[in-house]
């Protein structure tokens, strides 16, 4: 056990302490994201609510670091992929303590080391600079390549969205973890329905998702992205997995999660949020989590 509200495990990662639960950082993370939200007045918040409960079990069950020293050599990599949900990785990095708390304040300004899409250089714990996307997936496999070359058994996580498997790279960088059965990485995908052209359905439909996946090789998991309890099983049965095969977790979310007037808004890839309302949807994060809290008494 360390000191300043840490954890240390016997593999030498230190997280915040465990005596939070994984319904209240997903809260936290969500508020850290309107917070931010509100300084520019919009961004890509609908998909940073829709995606809270995946970064809580990822950050505070499943990851190894050290908030302290976020380029630790012995810790699992998490990639964005999807660099606009750049909003949402700095909210679950902020409650991880690898962010200072403060930096939100300065969300997408001039020289802010929080930029509105993710950019390695400018951020501690930003593994990738995202952005084009489709390329997350290729990267993830290169690392893995690289740790099994250095004979680390630690894990790299690649967070994409539903609409990146419309790209070509993806799939090239799919087929080749099946072929090179890199059984240290472990996909999330953002399946939220939603991307800035429409439904992906209208767009480019990529289901059924889970044979094709299959096919390439990966095991296959689908979940409810907004379910911690199913969430946490999900990453338990990817780490612990004997078959030598890329693990990939298809992750159906709700756009704006949590707030419920967000929640109905029909365009909502990238939301304009008056500025009267940012209290609102702060006050119904409150709400959501006080009913919640005295569902479970």
């Amino acid at each position: 056990m360390g000191g300043n509200g840490v954890e240390t495990s016997e593999d030498g990662a230190v997280r915040p302490l465990s005596n939070v639960s994984l319904a209240e950082r997903a809260r936290r993370i969500r508020r850290h994201a309107l917070r931010m939200g509100e300084v520019q007045g919009q961004g890509y918040i609908a998909q940073a609510l829709g995606v809270a409960d995946v970064l809580a079990v990822a950050y505070f069950q499943a990851l190894r670091y050290r908030p302290d020293e976020p380029d630790w050599e012995g810790r699992d990599r998490f990639l964005l992929s999807i660099g606009h949900y750049a909003i949402a990785l700095y909210a679950v990095l902020i409650e991880a303590g690898i962010v200072p708390e403060e930096w939100l304040e300065s969300y997408g300004g001039d020289d802010s080391h929080l930029p509105m899409s993710g950019m390695a250089a400018y951020t501690p714990g930003m593994e990738i600079s995202g952005g084009s996307l489709g390329l997350g997936l290729g990267l993830a496999v290169g690392m893995c390549l690289g740790l099994r070359r250095k004979g680390s058994d630690r894990f790299v996580y690649n967070l994409m969205s539903d609409g990146e498997l419309g790209e070509g790279p993806t799939w090239e960088a799919a087929m080749s973890a099946g072929h090179w059965r890199l059984a240290n990485l472990i996909c999330l995908v953002d399946v939220n329905r939603m991307q800035a052209d429409g439904r992906p359905e209208g767009v480019l439909n990529s289901e059924p998702l889970g044979p094709k996946w299959a096919a390439f090789g990966w095991h296959v998991q689908r979940v409810d992205g907004n379910d911690l309890a199913a969430l946490e099983r999900a990453f338990a049965v990817a780490r612990s997995l004997e078959e030598q095969k890329p693990r990939v977790i298809l992750c159906d979310t709700q756009m704006a999660k949590g707030v419920p007037f967000l929640e109905a808004r029909e365009k909502s890839h990238f939301l304009r949020v008056e500025p009267h309302e940012w209290q609102l949807a702060l006050a119904a994060l409150e709400t959501g989590a006080a009913l919640e809290a005295g569902r479970e008494a």
